[in-house]
């Protein structure tokens, strides 16, 4: 453990007092149901994922049964969770993890960064909470933790630096200890150092923060500008994906023309669920959900 890292008593003890009863955090999950939750759990909120993440589970709880399914299936069932091709690459992960790994979601960091979709936070926290590994986890709430309680920032850049990642690595403990540093870090951002509002009075490092030490300074970075949805491209999808999840036959044009009433932004986005895989145009004009 280095010693610079005075974070890691305080931060794991409050972990342990805590941290949520999560499914996928118990001894027994599974590396696929870990898989799962972390793609879903991508820009999505615990208490929206849950309800998903048990049902697919349910449905399909190894890779095998998720990848006999036609891939529409897995964009049906993803509900509204939104980012829809996050299904996909699940789906598609759920493939060549049958096809290629014998239906064992591999333990190697660099073999999981190999599939569909997998990028360098979810092949780090796989490997990390599913196998034990040792790897940095830097997703964005341990982003914000570390940019405030380490570097006195009130805000980590906009897309994770070399510098972050140096950062995170020397703060790592020793095997034994870093999967769950990793996820308490990860639970302290969710919980506590939010964005807008950190509850600095209930944080366990209160006393090292240098954030907070160094009078809480302003962000000094490019506008944050928060998230906008209602008129958007993507709510327009989401609503035409809706009809598609919801009906188990193709379904007529004009079945989609009545859920959006800007045409040519309806058309655009229709060509865009196409061309991203998640939904087929039939010969007859009709449209479903990918075969």
């Amino acid at each position: 453990m280095p010693e610079s890292n005075l974070l890691l008593e305080p931060v794991l003890s409050w972990y342990a007092d805590n941290a949520r009863d999560l499914p996928w955090r118990t001894e027994d999950a599974s590396p696929w149901s870990i898989l799962v939750s972390e793609i879903m759990l991508q820009q999505t909120p615990v208490v929206r994922v849950l309800p998903i993440w048990t049902e697919w589970m349910e449905r399909w709880p190894t890779p095998a049964a998720l990848a006999k399914e036609p891939p529409g299936e897995a964009v049906r069932h993803w509900g509204r969770l939104g980012y829809p091709r996050r299904a996909l690459n699940l789906h598609a992960c759920a493939r060549v993890i049958t096809d290629e790994h014998g239906g064992e979601v591999p333990s190697d960091h660099a073999t999981l960064l190999t599939l569909p979709g997998i990028g360098e936070y979810t092949a780090a926290a796989v490997a990390s909470f599913a196998f034990r590994g040792r790897y940095a986890v830097l997703d964005t709430n341990v982003r914000r933790v570390l940019a405030r309680a380490v570097r006195g920032e009130e805000y980590p850049p906009k897309a994770t630096t070399p510098v972050e990642r140096k950062l995170a690595a020397s703060l790592l403990p020793g095997e034994e200890d870093a999967p769950v540093w990793a996820v308490a870090v990860m639970e302290l951002g969710a919980l506590v150092c939010t964005a807008r509002a950190p509850r600095c009075a209930d944080c366990p490092v209160v006393g090292l923060c240098a954030w907070r030490l160094a009078g809480k300074p302003p962000y000094e970075g490019p506008a944050r500008k928060g998230q906008t949805y209602a008129g958007t491209d993507r709510q327009c999808r989401g609503r035409l994906l809706a009809v598609l999840r919801q009906a188990h036959e193709p379904v007529p044009k004009d079945a989609l023309d009545v859920v959006w009433d800007d045409a040519p932004q309806r058309e655009r986005a229709l060509d865009g669920l196409v061309a991203d895989g998640l939904a087929e145009v039939l010969d007859d004009g009709t449209y479903r959900l990918p075969t």
